[in-house]
């Protein structure tokens, strides 16, 4: 069973959640994680030091809202869980690589 994710555009803006997204303290270490092939979520916890499951499934959310990520869920017993990104994940990620080379620059 596979939810796509929801983009929330008709309310948000692409400057307003890329805002949200940075300014948010374990987002982009999610996203790094699953854009690494890292997709379920224990194994993307136990990648991120600090980070707790209350927080993780809380930018879990943001994303899958966001339309960043789609989560899909095996019908497995115990049920089996994968986050990766959309297409439009895929373009968001385009940009972050690009404020990280743009801080490179800097350096």
């Amino acid at each position: 069973m596979e939810n796509q994710g929801k983009k929330n555009t008709s309310h948000t803006t692409v400057s307003r959640m890329v805002e949200d997204i940075i300014g948010c303290k374990w987002s982009l270490s999610v996203i790094e994680a699953v854009k690494n092939d890292i997709v379920r979520p224990g194994e993307i916890q136990r990648s991120i030091e600090g980070i707790s499951t209350k927080v993780l499934n809380e930018r879990f959310n943001k994303m899958l809202r966001y339309g960043i990520m789609k989560k899909t869920i095996y019908p497995e017993v115990p049920p089996r869980v994968e986050y990766k990104l959309t297409e439009f994940g895929k373009k968001f990620v385009v940009i972050l690589n690009q404020i990280d080379q743009l801080q490179s620059e800097i350096e």
